[in-house]
């Protein structure tokens, strides 16, 4: 039987919360956890993040996942962990992971790690339907980036007494995470039959899916996070210009896509895949506020929305 979200955050099962990488996601983790007396502490790198952590009654260790040496001896016994932080920028490895886990004090470890990686991992299943068990064959260097810190990560599990669960997350949108800078610049999309399938997450449903993860996610286990919707990166597109009144951006084909379109862009268009999102579902105790890009939209006012690209 499923529990209520008010029954999976009335009762998180978890005594102290630390966060690596307080950006958005962990933010709204950080809120749900301190809304029902759980303390968090956060891993700040700069002032900035160190003021928000004081402002959201976080507190905050100043440390720098690329310097081991801020990092050395984290007592974080007994806690649980969410690891959010993204690997470097560049590579096709992530250090920051290594330096994290190579800073840990071997005898306060933590009761168990969450980390958020993300479905590229799976790189190009050519639109079919992507389980936990679908090996994975990143494509991108961002994807194996992820994918290395998965390793890691559970590398560490086998050879210590820490809980691990991965959460391979699609893309992840809300308020103030649309495209809406590209669509007003008219960025030309693919026609939507040479459309990609594509898959994504409110912000909202990933931060509650974390908190499930911390309750329920069971050890070594890995999660694919999406909402589960058949659907593709131009009619995503198109959903959100309509939301925001805005033009449809016009569609190329792939030729001249090659040719005005960002490699960054690129990479993500030469990926095609549907994520399974019953694993999730049924293990983490999970009905989603938000099951389709609809839904999610009608929650996000257009004057609220600020002008950021985030595709």
């Amino acid at each position: 039987m499923l529990e209520t979200d008010k029954q999976i955050l009335s009762n998180p099962v978890q005594n102290s919360v630390f966060i690596v990488g307080y950006g958005d996601i962990g933010r709204r983790v950080a809120s749900l956890y301190r809304n029902n007396k759980v303390p968090v502490t956060g891993l700040a790198r700069s002032e900035s993040s160190f003021q928000l952590m004081k402002d959201d009654d976080v507190t905050a260790v100043t440390a720098d996942l690329d310097d081991i040496d801020s990092l050395s001896g984290l007592s974080l016994a007994g806690t649980l962990v969410f690891y959010f932080a993204p690997p470097p920028p560049t590579g096709t490895t992530d250090p920051r992971m290594k330096n994290f886990l190579a800073s840990l004090d071997m005898e306060k470890l933590p009761r168990k790690i969450i980390y958020i990686s993300t479905s590229g991992v799976y790189g190009d299943q050519a639109g079919q339907w992507v389980t936990e068990n679908t090996p994975p064959k990143p494509g991108a260097d961002r994807s194996f980036r992820r994918l290395d810190a998965e390793k890691q990560l559970q590398g560490f599990r086998n050879k210590h007494v820490v809980e691990t669960v991965i959460l391979r997350v699609s893309g992840i949108y809300g308020p103030g995470r649309l495209p809406e800078k590209r669509i007003r610049n008219a960025i030309p999309v693919l026609k939507e039959e040479l459309s990609p399938k594509t898959n994504r997450i409110h912000a909202d449903d990933l931060a509650k899916i974390c908190v499930a993860a911390g309750k329920y996610g069971r050890d070594g286990e890995i999660y694919n996070v999406s909402d589960g919707c058949d659907s593709n990166m131009t009619e995503y597109f198109f959903q959100i210009a309509k939301h925001l009144g805005l033009p449809k951006p016009p569609t190329v084909d792939w030729e001249e896509a090659e040719s005005t379109l960002s490699k960054g862009m690129l990479s993500y268009l030469r990926e095609s895949r549907r994520i399974d999102n019953r694993k999730m579902l049924t293990e983490l105790h999970i009905t989603l506020k938000y099951p389709d890009l609809l839904s999610g939209l009608a929650g996000i006012m257009p004057s609220s929305i600020p002008n950021k690209d985030n595709t």
